[in-house]
């Protein structure tokens, strides 16, 4: 079925169990579903430029509102055509709404109903930000994709705070949406209510009877265990709208992909991919490699025999260790690289396993290979995730 916005479409290609394969069309570019989402914070996804993005199969990247807004400014990345033209990026583009920093900044604003006051990370200034400005800024951004205004509570956050959250976010999104789409431009509404089912199944109903485009699932990954993260995307994601685009922001780890990949996601980002890659941790289908271990250091063999990046293709265990350890910004580079190449592979696969009808079974090996040569541990179960200040 066609989106309601003119030049987008989302169309369900197959399923398996309740994981599906899509085809999201913008007018920069199709994107094939599921889909990883690299960061592009600043207008960059950190050390590679858009070409080294592109061979990794991204053809829908992230920037942020909030960050943008501050430094160089909207007025002046539209005087240069929108992000994607200033960047060099030639596919499409979704730009977050600024409700993730809602969230993640908490000593720096104040919150009300009508919006958000923070104080600049880079110069102190107050500045504010509501539903109506955020949406200015997303079209002078010239994103594909804007997101509506949303807050985000924590992971631990009472019931109370949560219902609150629900509240103000279905009032922005009334208000976001009531400002005049820019041309070319497609938006999402966000659904809250924490690890509550019942919360996220009547915001749901509340948001996707809006007139959006696409909906996403907001506050995962924000401190709650992986397990009722896992337990809520089971009731919630396969009673999302099958036609459009399904959207789980923040997140995360490849096993988190492949639970929600199961119960029905299509789009996903993270910082995880390229903020491993600069602390020396790189991501195979044997799992993570800690590349500034020594046992890596006589070590002729690719990071990962299964995958076919240049990094892969190119230089050794050894070489990337000797670069990790030496902290030559050419070793964040080439994890990077991979990095973002495994992720793109690893949705590859899963959109192969849907159109096969097998996806549970792939997901189930493809789990297991991850666990076999994991040189970082078990993961924690209750993780507190790091992220820069402001970041997703």
């Amino acid at each position: 079925m066609s989106l309601p916005t003119e030049g987008f479409g989302f169309e369900e290609l197959a399923r398996s169990g309740d994981a599906r394969r899509g085809r999201f069309t913008t007018p920069r570019a199709v994107v094939e579903t599921p889909v990883f989402m690299p960061v592009g914070t600043l207008a960059s996804v950190k050390s590679l430029v858009p070409s080294e993005v592109e061979a990794t199969g991204a053809r829908l990247i992230l920037a942020n509102t909030y960050h943008l807004w501050l430094r160089p400014g909207p007025e002046r990345i539209a005087r240069l055509g929108g992000v994607p033209r200033f960047m060099g990026w030639p596919h499409a583009m979704l730009t977050d709404s600024g409700g993730f920093q809602v969230f993640s900044m908490t000593d720096r604003r104040t919150i009300d109903d009508e919006g958000v006051t923070f104080r600049s990370h880079l110069d102190g200034n107050k500045l504010r930000l509501t539903p109506e400005e955020s949406m200015r800024v997303q079209a002078a951004l010239g994103a594909d994709v804007a997101m509506v205004f949303d807050e985000c509570p924590p992971g631990d956050a009472d019931r109370a705070t949560v219902e609150r959250a629900m509240r103000r976010t279905s009032a922005w999104a009334r208000r976001s949406l009531a400002v005049p789409a820019a041309p070319g431009q497609a938006r999402f509404g966000i659904v809250q209510g924490a690890i509550d089912v019942d919360l996220r199944l009547a915001h749901l109903d509340d948001i996707a009877s809006l007139d959006v485009d696409g909906v996403a699932l907001g506050g995962f990954s924000v401190g709650e265990p992986i397990a009722e993260m896992v337990r809520v995307l089971g009731e919630v994601g396969p009673r999302m709208p099958r036609d459009k685009p399904r959207y789980l922001m923040g997140v995360g780890t490849p096993n988190d992909l492949l639970d929600a990949m199961e119960r029905g996601i299509d789009l996903f980002d993270c910082v995880l991919p390229t903020r491993n890659a600069r602390n020396g941790q790189a991501l195979t289908w044997s799992g993570r490699v800690n590349l500034r271990q020594a046992r890596h250091k006589d070590d002729e063999s690719a990071l990962d025999a299964r995958c076919a990046c240049s990094t892969c293709r190119t230089f050794s265990r050894a070489y990337l260790h000797h670069l990790v350890r030496a902290k030559e910004m050419l070793g964040a580079r080439l994890v990077t690289q991979h990095n973002l190449a495994f992720y793109g592979a690893l949705t590859a696969a899963a959109r192969e396993a849907i159109e096969q009808d097998r996806y549970a079974a792939w997901a189930a090996e493809v789990r297991a290979g991850l666990a076999a040569g994991d040189e970082i541990g078990a993961p924690d179960p209750n993780p507190t995730p790091w992220r820069p200040p402001g970041q997703r």
